[in-house]
């Protein structure tokens, strides 16, 4: 590798994602790259890692300024791995996805993606976790990959305060009709699961997770929500204390 800036690229699709094609790409002009990524697709992995089997990981990709490595884990697997075996230093920046489908609001708490960029976070390295609302595998990534370059230029030069990541979706429009970029908080909602019920060809039931995601604040005009129902790509900081300090104060009046 060179002596340019150092970028970490992960995701939670998998090694052969367009995504994570497209987010290499996009890094590729801003610095040396290696990217590790899990063998297979581990979305909802959140920030699970792998305790009960062994970890293996391969070179599938060198090049002078491009390294790819294939690990048999998790994302935040694949995290650990990097900065543990796999790099010769500490990255300048830890980038993860482009994710296939939105990780806005609270769909964070379940996102291989962003359990990734945390990771990279808890390790002080500034991290930024990247995902295109559309689910699908049709994808148009440039416009995604333009913003990704452009937010991820802006992380290398001004750095992030220790232990935030940001938590980035793009909204399924053209470049030209992106609105802009807004920062924003995260939602207030939640999924309302619901399990179709089948039955498989022996006649055992068997449950598919569905359902559908209920927004408690539609009308709120400064969360992410509402910034990708607007066309903008949405920007919300986040950290891994999940304490509730102002929740402190009432218990501390509780005399325990």
């Amino acid at each position: 590798m060179t002596g340019n800036k150092l970028i970490l690229v992960t995701n939670d699709d998998g090694y052969q994602a367009d995504g994570f094609n497209a987010l290499i790409e996009a890094m590729l002009p801003l610095g040396d790259v290696v990217a590790v990524a899990p063998r297979e697709a581990q979305s909802g992995m959140s920030h699970a890692i792998t305790v009960k089997q062994p970890l293996r990981f391969h070179k599938i990709k060198h090049g002078e300024r491009l390294q790819v490595y294939v690990v048999n884990g998790t994302p935040v697997d694949c995290v650990k791995i990097a900065i543990n075996h796999i790099l010769h230093r500490k990255p300048d920046l830890l980038v993860s996805g482009i994710n296939h489908g939105s990780n806005s609001s609270t769909s964070i708490l379940y996102s291989g993606t962003m359990g990734a960029a945390l990771e990279g976070s808890i390790n002080l390295i500034p991290s930024v976790g990247f995902s295109h609302i559309k689910y699908s595998n049709d994808i148009d990534f440039r416009a995604a990959a333009k913003y990704s370059a452009i937010i991820a230029e802006r992380v290398l030069e001004n750095g992030l305060p220790r232990k935030i990541c940001l938590n980035v979706n793009f909204p399924d429009v053209e470049a030209d009709n992106v609105a802009g970029i807004k920062i924003c908080r995260q939602t207030m909602g939640y999924w309302r699961e619901e399990f179709d019920r089948r039955i498989d060809p022996v006649g055992v039931e068997y449950f598919w997770l569905t359902g559908f995601y209920h927004n408690e604040e539609p009308e709120a005009s400064d969360t992410d929500e509402w910034a990708l129902k607007h066309n903008y790509v949405s920007i919300v900081p986040v950290q891994s204390d999940l304490t509730s300090y102002e929740t402190i104060k009432m218990l501390n009046k509780w005399n325990f």
